[in-house]
C-alpha cells in the first residue's frame, strides 16, 4: 500500500478535525490559544491519532467514529511535548522545525497551553458521537492510565531521575515503554475499541500496539545519534549530552536496530489474523524503523 497517501488523507483529516473542535486562536484569551494552536499545527507527524484510526479500520469500524478520540491522543502528544521542552525538564529551543512553545510564548503561557490540551483531550473524547457510549468511557479510561503516573508522566519522571546515572536494563526498558510506549499502544487500544473489535482482537492489537511502542522510542534514540537537526525539526544529540539513558548507549547501534526490527516482525506476526484492512498497521510498523526524523 501507499503509506504516505495513507497518512496525508488521515493527518488532513485530523487537522480538520481539531480545528473544528478546539477554541479558535483568536478567541479569548487569545495568547493562550495561539500557544495551543502554534504547538498543535507544527507539523507532527500524527502517528498516534492515525493509530487510533488504523485500528479501527483493522476491527472492521468506521474511522469517522474513532476521529474524536484520534484527535484526543494528539492534543494529549503535544500537551507531553510542551510540557518536556520546558527549562525544567528538557529545556529545548527546538520542535517540529520552529522554536519551542516557551520560546515563543514564554514559560507560563507554556505550561498553560499544555494543561489546556491535555484537558481538551477529554473533553473532546466526551464528545464523541456514537451508538454505543461504553466505548467512550472505555477510551477515557484507557487514555487516562496511558497519560497519568502509572504512564506517560511516570516515565518522564524516571527518565529525569535517571539523567547522569548508569541504570540497569530494566530501568531503561520501563522508562521507554512508559515514556513513548503506553500512549501509542493506548491509541491501538482505543482505536480497536472504537471500531468495535471483539476481545480476542483487542488481545492481538494490544501485542502490536506494546511492540511498536516500544521499538518506536528505540528508533528516536538511533535518530537522535544518527540523524541531523533539519531531518528531526530539533536539537539532535541531546540524549548524550543530558547523560539520559538510551538503548544506543546501553546496548550499542547495532544492538539497537536489531532490537527495533525484533519488535516489528513481532507487531506484524500479531496481525496474522487481519485480512487486508489491517495494512496501514503493517505498514506503519514498518515506517517506525525505517523514517529519517
Amino acid at each position: 500500500m501507499n503509506l504516505q497517501a495513507y497518512l496525508s488523507v488521515k493527518i488532513e483529516l485530523v487537522n480538520k478535525a481539531l480545528k473544528e473542535l478546539l477554541h479558535g486562536e483568536e478567541e479569548y484569551p487569545q495568547n493562550l490559544h495561539r500557544a495551543m494552536h502554534y504547538s498543535l499545527f507544527a507539523g507532527g507527524k500524527r502517528i498516534r491519532p492515525v493509530l487510533v484510526l488504523a485500528a479501527a479500520e483493522a476491527a472492521g469500524g468506521r474511522p469517522e467514529e474513532a476521529l474524536n478520540t484520534a484527535c484526543a491522543f494528539e492534543c494529549v502528544h503535544t500537551y507531553s511535548l510542551i510540557h518536556d521542552d520546558l527549562p525544567a525538564i528538557d529545556n529545548d529551543d527546538m520542535r517540529r522545525g520552529r522554536p519551542t512553545c516557551h520560546k515563543a510564548f514564554g514559560e507560563a503561557v507554556a505550561i498553560l497551553a499544555g494543561d489546556a490540551l491535555l484537558t481538551a483531550a477529554f473533553e473532546i473524547v466526551a464528545a464523541t458521537k456514537t451508538s454505543d457510549p461504553s466505548r467512550v468511557i472505555k477510551v477515557i479510561t484507557e487514555l487516562s492510565k496511558a497519560s497519568g503516573s502509572a504512564g506517560m508522566i511516570g516515565g518522564q519522571m524516571v527518565d529525569i531521575e535517571s539523567e547522569g546515572m548508569e541504570v540497569p536494563f530494566p530501568v531503561l526498558e520501563y522508562i521507554h515503554i512508559h515514556k513513548t510506549g503506553e500512549l501509542i499502544l493506548a491509541a491501538v487500544r482505543s482505536g480497536a475499541i472504537m471500531g468495535g473489535a471483539g476481545q480476542k482482537e483487542i488481545e492481538a492489537l494490544s501485542k502490536y500496539g506494546k511492540s511498536i511502542g516500544l521499538a518506536f522510542q528505540i528508533a528516536d534514540d538511533i535518530l537522535d545519534v544518527e540523524g541531523s537537526a533539519d531531518e528531526m525539526g530539533k536539537n539532535t544529540g541531546g540524549d548524550e549530552k543530558k547523560g539520559k539513558a538510551t538503548y544506543p548507549s546501553l546496548i550499542g547501534l547495532d544492538e539497537s536496530r536489531n532490537r527495533a526490527e525484533e519488535l516489528v516482525s513481532i507487531a506484524l506476526k500479531a496481525l496474522e489474523g487481519f485480512d487486508e484492512k489491517a495494512d496501514p498497521l503493517r505498514a506503519i510498523a514498518r515506517y517506525i524503523v525505517q523514517r529519517r526524523k
